[in-house]
């Protein structure tokens, strides 16, 4: 890492989280490539505290190369230069940063206090009473001057000695200003909602002030989340708790010490605890405020349609459809009701069910194009579930993260309660990917006189925070309910919603392997699989189908048949190794243009989601000053700028995991199933990949370890408190 040093001549741009732009001049720099700029001004970028014009800066980076700005030294740590000499410490003393010391004045301190004369007032402000005519007064005035302008730069180092970054420092200190070391050494854990708890952990057992009942506290606390996450739980017994705190935090508490510690959580409204259920504090309301919400929004007046047969025949007429009798209710219920929900595995309708829903809704309405924007929003969990929700019905259809202005930063929404959507009816596709924090937010987000439908496969994988909203709401028995049994094949001959409903039902046949029009089983052993998959694809390439077309889906990342191994497999036959093609390798991974990449984050800032699939357009390689590489993704028009340091964010994608295939569908997939798999295999796991197949399916490898996977139930059943609290709210 280079570093420059200079003075700051202009700020550009100031963030309230203390990112910076602005103008230094270079005075002196270690790097031979930077020896052009030595004299000369440079656009700064970076997270700072205060800087002043005054002061000679030491910064830490890089050059980097911004297409719109230019070059631009990116600054990962930086520190004020201590001021030395005489003449700096009279030119210092005389500044306007010092308050009551003219010229005058600090020259009696220089001739006083000599080159050390800052050093020696910081120590003790006595000193500076040794200056011939020197009040009290004036002396706390200069002395105040002092240790402020030093205070926010010794913060941030004695932040930095205990593992924070400069930006973590920032965050700190924006937040609680001169209390932040105080607030560290008396309780850091305060600071978890602002910087992540492992992280604080970590530099508070480092700390001379380390207290461990202060952490013992904190972690108990904590580990509810983290227990949270690994179970999809929303509540947890005493047993469950302290053993959580013996695997997170190696913690052993004897019983006396945790009843306290939990009294005193329960008391300052961090944790609940009901009975033997123990609960975090955030997702017990977020339990209790969808039950009151869901129950007074289905309590509100409906309304019955006299032209409702005769709308849905000319509906279907229009659109070449006929709907059975269970989708008929689906769509006349789901009209007339407050809060209905609709269910169905692969090839029962659901798609074309929501599209004469959202028609019906216009002509019932008679809304006009402003109204239908206006009154209707169309919403799912992931962004290609979102697309594909857009596609079906021809209207705008968002992520939930994004119809609520998620704020990454501060990981809360913009729409809530206080600032709620104005949309009368709220559609929800894929709502078992939704979980208890993130549906209790959206139903903040709403008003109240609306018409809320959830679509969702309930036997699906469940979400992947806590919670089993679907199946709670859906066994309530309190909410209009229509599920959809019958399936539609394409053909006589075609198989997979067969199969995925032999799957749900764990009633597998021997058909499964035989071949059919969109089907096929492959038995082919483990060591076998990565060849077969490869004939297959280029036999699938031979038909004229890409890797747009074909999508692998595998239950893991790792082992000889893992997600990671089969990538680099699929690359070298879908996007080979190529002269007219640049590549980087960032560390075992060489990305390539044109490659097949899966985004693993959500960035609405760039309106991409977890789970979007893109292509990286062209690799653009910055040779001078300094080498560095940006990558330009496209996801379906939407072009990405990703640095090589932001591509940790996503992965290959010619063969992805089954469980972030959830809310997509593909033309065809190939499923590989093998014993290596085995801590994987289980019945929600292999629906879910199967029903992500919309012409044609493929599964490879061991019929054994399907079978088992079919019959497995390895997935338990998640313990909630929402169906009891629903049930209780009558």
């Amino acid at each position: 890492m280079s570093y420059i040093k200079g003075k700051v001549r202009q700020l550009i741009f100031e963030s309230d989280s203390g990112y910076k732009v602005g103008i230094i001049r270079i005075k002196e720099s270690d790097d031979e490539e930077l020896e052009d700029f030595i004299n000369k001004t440079i656009t700064f970028v970076g997270y700072f505290a205060d800087l002043t014009y005054e002061d000679t800066y030491k910064m830490e980076g890089q050059l980097v190369y911004n297409d719109k700005y230019g070059y631009q030294y990116k600054v990962d740590n930086y520190q004020r230069e201590e001021i030395e000499g005489k003449d700096a410490v009279l030119e210092f003393l005389s500044s306007p940063l010092v308050k009551g010391c003219g010229e005058k004045t600090a020259q009696k301190i220089v001739d006083v206090l000599g080159e050390n004369a800052l050093k020696l007032i910081k120590e003790n402000i006595s000193n500076l009473l040794l200056v011939p005519k020197m009040s009290e007064k004036k002396a706390r005035e200069i002395y105040n001057s002092i240790t402020k302008y030093q205070s926010t730069d010794d913060m941030i180092i004695s932040l930095k000695k205990l593992g924070f970054s400069i930006n973590e420092s920032l965050t700190i200190i924006n937040s609680y200003g001169n209390n932040s070391i105080e607030i560290f050494n008396t309780n850091p854990y305060i600071l978890k909602d602002i910087i992540d708890f492992k992280k604080i952990d970590s530099a508070y057992l480092k700390s001379d002030n380390f207290d461990e009942l202060v952490r013992e506290k904190a972690c108990l606390e904590q580990v509810i989340p983290y227990l949270e996450i690994e179970t999809g739980n929303t509540y947890f017994t005493e047993d469950e708790i302290l053993d959580g705190l013996k695997r997170y935090f190696n913690i052993i508490l004897d019983y006396d010490k945790f009843i306290n510690f939990l009294n005193e959580l329960v008391n300052e409204r961090k944790v609940v605890k009901k009975d033997s259920m123990i609960f975090s504090y955030t997702t017990f309301e977020d339990e209790s405020y969808i039950s009151n919400r869901l129950i007074s929004i289905n309590e509100q007046n409906t309304k019955k349609y006299t032209i409702f047969d005769t709308e849905i025949i000319k509906l279907q007429e229009e659109i070449e459809v006929t709907y059975n009798k269970d989708q008929l209710n689906a769509i006349r219920s789901s009209l007339e009701s407050r809060v209905s929900i609709i269910t169905g595995g692969p090839g029962t309708g659901k798609t074309t069910i929501v599209k004469a829903i959202v028609n019906l809704y216009i002509i019932l309405h008679n809304l006009s194009p402003r109204e239908i924007i206006n009154d209707i929003a169309l919403l799912a969990p992931t962004g290609r579930a979102a697309k594909k929700l857009a596609e079906s019905t021809g209207l705008p259809a968002s992520t939930i993260h994004r119809f609520l202005k998620w704020n990454k930063e501060s990981n809360d929404f913009q729409v809530n309660e206080f600032n709620p959507n104005n949309q009368k009816l709220i559609i929800v596709d894929e709502t078992s990917m939704i979980d208890t924090n993130l549906f209790a937010s959206l139903l903040r987000g709403l008003n109240k006189n609306i018409q809320l439908i959830l679509v969702g496969d309930a036997n699906q994988l469940p979400s992947v925070g806590p919670g089993m909203v679907l199946n709670d709401l859906i066994a309530s028995q309190m909410f209009t309910y229509s599920p959809l049994y019958e399936i539609y094949r394409q053909s006589i001959n075609s198989y997979i919603p067969i199969l995925a409903s032999e799957i749900k039902n764990k009633e597998l046949s021997d058909n499964f392997q035989t071949k059919k029009d969109d089907y096929n089983f492959l038995e082919t052993p483990s060591y076998n699989i990565k060849e077969t998959l490869k004939q297959i694809c280029e036999m699938s390439i031979s038909k004229n189908l890409s890797e747009k077309d074909i999508q692998v889906l595998a239950p893991m990342y790792k082992g000889e048949n893992g997600i990671d191994n089969i990538n680099v497999v699929l690359q070298s036959l879908f996007n080979p190794k190529s002269d007219d093609k640049k590549e980087i390798k960032i560390g075992e991974v060489i990305y390539r243009e044109h490659d097949k990449v899966l985004q693993l984050v959500n960035d609405p800032d760039n309106l991409v989601f977890n789970g979007d699939i893109g292509y990286i357009k062209s690799i653009i390689s910055i040779t001078h000053p300094r080498k560095s590489e940006v990558f330009l993704i496209d996801f379906d028009g939407n072009t990405v700028e990703y640095k090589k340091e932001d591509m940790y964010n996503v992965k290959h994608a010619y063969a992805i995991s089954i469980h972030k295939s959830q809310g997509s569908e593909f033309p065809h997939v190939i499923i590989p199933i093998c014993k290596n798999y085995y801590k994987m295999l289980y019945n929600k796991l292999i629906y879910t990949g199967v029903s992500r197949a919309k012409k044609s399916l493929v599964i490879i490898g061991d019929s054994t370890s399907f079978k088992m996977a079919v019959y497995n139930d390895y997935q338990e059943f998640r313990k909630t408190n929402l169906l009891d609290k629903i049930l209780h709210n009558i």
